[in-house]
């Protein structure tokens, strides 16, 4: 589903940072288009981030959230090992994307 989402995970003293760029729409289901109806609703409902086979997020987003959400957050890890993040939207669409801590 959608584009991948853009990672960077960097470790500096055993923590690493990470941002993460989720690419949705995130639609409230409270706009309107240019013919007056209701734009459905369509967000993300759910963000599961692990760090070599750890959780370190786990997280519930809802409409409130802008289109594109930005995340970032530090943790205790190690260069090397793999970041996965995965989440689902409302209409049980899901992506998973990987990057290594740098």
């Amino acid at each position: 589903m959608g584009q991948p989402s853009r990672m960077r995970a960097v470790e500096n003293g055993g923590v690493v940072e990470l941002r993460v760029l989720m690419s949705h729409v995130m639609e409230s289901g409270q706009h309107r288009d240019a013919s007056g109806a209701l734009v459905p609703a369509h967000h993300i409902e759910r963000v599961d981030i692990e760090c070599g086979g750890r959780p370190v997020l786990q997280a519930r987003l809802g409409p409130a959230v802008s289109r594109d959400p930005f995340l970032q957050l530090r943790f205790r890890g190690a260069k090397g090992e793999r970041v996965v993040v995965r989440w689902v939207d409302d209409r049980g669409d899901t992506r998973s994307d990987e990057a290594t801590v740098g």
